[in-house]
């Protein structure tokens, strides 16, 4: 996965079950980036104020649709932070050698094709982001005389080669990103780059892990994602310093087992390969905390792994697996473990013992049924089951009273036919995945999940949903398309905090299927003019009522009065 950039989104990882990355908050394989301290700040950073004093340390013009850089801009002498991506800059002005101070200065996703000569004159550049423009290579050479240079970002700038003159002058350079560019070696000039420790190289064109990373002993991250490499030199045992490696989506088929001698490794992506085993030295790897070993071609559970004792985070999606063996329950410390896609006919209860787990995911197995060992796991907050081959709904899953997240959706797996009412147990639950089953009801009781944000429905057989809906005032998003529903519940406009609502592919008269079309402001609409007009109705009703009860009353007492005066006269 591709370092981020500091406004760049974050790619793909693997194709996981949404549970396992979803509920992870944590991201190993994010750049962090540290803010620098600001003394001044001004208040409107699309405009900044006419007269800017000598006293300004941050601007913010990102993402203004700026075509150039203002004179304003760059008019602060005390200027250390200047923020110009995502604008439609096409050059840098030579005024740019102004900003003495400059210490970060970000230009990525412009339209700039030159660098000029002007640019390397800020000696006390620190972070330089250059990424997502048409540069021409010619001028690459400008950024080596930026000798003080910490940080260069130069992503998807169709790179084809490293100019040599930044290897040989940026020699405190620490953070290199040249991803998704058409690299397809590096020149060996970049062992200059000592200080080094951070490279991404991610959706470029290596066929071969490059040799010369292997003499940068201060590497702690490399990032070689989404390329074509089918070797690593046994040379990168001399990466002594390397705490995080990303080799996803290659052509791998061998590790070398050099690899051992990364002692302080402590987050390794292997997966997407063409790896049928493991050496058995990598057991040596105690330090690692997460591991992604998904798609590849192992059929026997990795062993090695149960020796690293200070595993989180353990991804075996993918890889033929039928067991786990006991060892594995000395991984104590794992909070997400992902074993989806795997053959497993039943949930091993190896895993029951683990009780840090917080996410599992088992969707794309063969389990039949859920042992009630589950109970132990009292910190399990996710749990994904989807695809399986539960003839019944797996009512032992009422016993995760921690559970917040709960996948159990059935497209190619066995469906179920109802959710039970004892749903109400899980009274932490936030989001509840059934879609892809024959659920022809839901239960009145799934009004009491009361934490509930998410309630996906869609592509079963509801003819109608339970009242009780609306009192799940904290609902967010309510998914019911592909039912046989047609109708809403009346009331449920109530939902102040739903913003999604889809429908369609329902036969809807209320509201009609055009309104329902429209979004959720017209439903909403439609439902408080029904209300509306009922209430009318039914005041209308009330009065009319009224109105024959008195004349009622009125012919009553006339019919009496007759009767009343015959009586007296017959006395």
């Amino acid at each position: 996965m591709a370092e981020p950039q500091q406004s760049q989104e974050a790619s793909e990882e693997e194709t996981h079950c949404p549970t396992a990355d979803s509920v992870d908050l944590e991201d190993d394989h994010f750049e962090t980036v540290q803010e620098i301290p600001v003394s001044e700040v001004p208040k409107d950073k699309a405009h900044p104020p006419p007269h800017l004093t000598d006293r300004i340390f941050f601007i913010d013009l990102a993402n203004k649709q700026l075509q150039t850089i203002s004179p304003e801009a760059l008019s602060p002498e005390h200027l250390e932070e200047l923020h110009l991506e995502k604008n439609q800059i096409v050059t840098i002005p030579e005024s740019i050698k102004c900003l003495k101070n400059i210490k970060v200065l970000y230009l990525d996703q412009n339209h700039i094709q030159d660098i000029c000569e002007e640019l390397g004159e800020l000696k006390s550049l620190l972070n330089l982001d250059l990424s997502n423009n048409p540069l021409s290579c010619s001028s690459l050479p400008v950024i080596s005389k930026l000798q003080s240079l910490r940080q260069l970002r130069l992503y998807k700038i169709n790179l084809h080669e490293i100019p040599l003159q930044l290897c040989e002058n940026l020699i405190h350079l620490e953070l290199l990103g040249l991803s998704d560019n058409n690299l397809e070696c590096l020149p060996k000039e970049i062992v200059n780059m000592k200080k080094l420790k951070e490279i991404y190289l991610q959706k470029n064109k290596f066929e071969s892990f490059p040799e010369e990373l292997c003499h940068l002993a201060n590497l702690e991250i490399i990032d070689l994602e989404q390329n074509l490499i089918s070797f690593i030199p046994e040379e990168v045992g001399f990466l002594t310093n390397l705490v995080k490696l990303f080799l996803a989506f290659n052509n791998l088929s061998f590790i070398p087992p050099t690899l051992q001698y990364c002692q302080k490794l402590a987050v390794l992506d292997l997966s997407h390969n063409l790896l049928c085993k493991l050496p058995p030295d990598l057991k040596n790897l105690t330090e690692m905390e997460i591991f992604r070993l998904s798609t590849n071609n192992l059929r026997k559970f990795p062993r090695q792994i149960c020796c690293w004792t200070a595993l989180s985070h353990v991804y075996l999606r993918d890889l033929g697996l039928h067991k786990v063996p006991r060892s594995f329950s000395r991984l104590t410390r794992v909070r997400v473990l992902d074993l989806s896609e795997n053959c497993f006919d039943k949930i091993p209860k190896i895993i029951c013992t683990m009780k840090n787990l917080e996410v599992l995911t088992l969707d794309g197995n063969q389990i039949q049924k859920v042992p009630v060992e589950v109970k132990k796991l009292t910190n399990l907050k996710c749990i994904s089951l989807s695809e399986n081959q539960f003839s019944t709904f797996p009512r032992e899953i009422f016993l995760l009273e921690s559970l917040e997240i709960l996948y159990l959706g059935q497209e190619n797996g066995i469906k179920f036919t109802g959710l039970p009412e004892e749903i109400c147990k899980l009274q932490n639950l936030k989001e509840l995945h059934v879609d892809n089953n024959c659920l022809e009801y839901l239960p009145a009781t799934i009004g009491s999940l009361t934490s509930l944000k998410i309630l996906d429905c869609h592509n079963n057989l509801l003819k109608k949903l339970p009242d009780s809906l609306c009192k799940l005032q904290g609902l967010q998003t309510l998914l019911i398309q592909r039912n046989h529903l047609s109708q809403l519940p009346k009331d449920l406009d109530s939902l102040q905090e739903l913003q999604l609502l889809l429908v369609d592919e329902n036969p809807m008269t209320d509201p009609p299927t055009e309104v329902c079309c429209q979004g959720i402001s017209a439903i909403w609409k439609y439902l408080r003019e029904k209300r509306h007009k009922k209430a009318k109705l039914l005041k209308v009703q009330s009065l009319w009522r009224d109105l024959i009860n008195k004349n009622k009353e009125l012919q009553n007492q006339k019919k009496k009065g007759p009767q009343e005066k015959k009586g007296k006269k017959k006395k």
